[in-house]
């Protein structure tokens, strides 16, 4: 299982989804340009000490991702607002790596055509959406529980 984040301005965010990917074992990737540099104080204090423990990958473009992910053959699954299916009802594999958009854009067209699923977290109506890394969170527990991935416990 990885996450991966799409042109991230947040870096307090970004920090906190880097430090559940610690935590539980799932490979992490930013595909630049992010709206921060790795050095952000906001960044470093949200990642804790936890930033060195996560595998990153850093790609300068969604073209450069796709082109590494099209060779690796992964699933790309994006959540998103607009999604037509809720993350429960869908089946994920090992291999499935979790898309996030920009906290205040979401994706580009781009992205969403090459999505292999696109998900949603249900909301309440009247709500817009929840942050970032708290559908991080509910998202890949679920993958993780559905695959029966280990994330390193005893």
């Amino acid at each position: 299982m990885q996450i991966a984040l799409f042109q991230p301005d947040i870096p307090q965010n970004t920090g906190t989804i880097l430090r559940l990917c610690a935590c539980l074992n799932v490979e992490a990737h930013i595909i630049e340009p992010a709206g921060f540099a790795a050095s952000d104080r906001q960044f470093r204090r949200a990642g804790m000490d936890y930033l060195d423990e996560v595998v990153l990958m850093r790609h300068d473009s969604f073209a450069k991702f796709e082109e590494w992910r099209s060779a690796g053959g992964d699933r790309l699954i994006l959540f998103t607002t607009k999604g037509a299916l809720p993350y429960l009802d869908f089946r994920y594999n090992t291999s499935d790596i979790l898309l996030f958009g920009r906290e205040t854009a979401g994706v580009t067209d781009e992205v969403i055509a090459v999505a292999d699923a696109r998900l949603v977290i249900p909301i309440r109506p009247s709500l817009r959406s929840l942050n970032v890394a708290v559908a991080a969170a509910m998202a890949v527990g679920e993958a993780l529980r559905q695959t029966n991935t280990p994330t390193g416990m005893p």
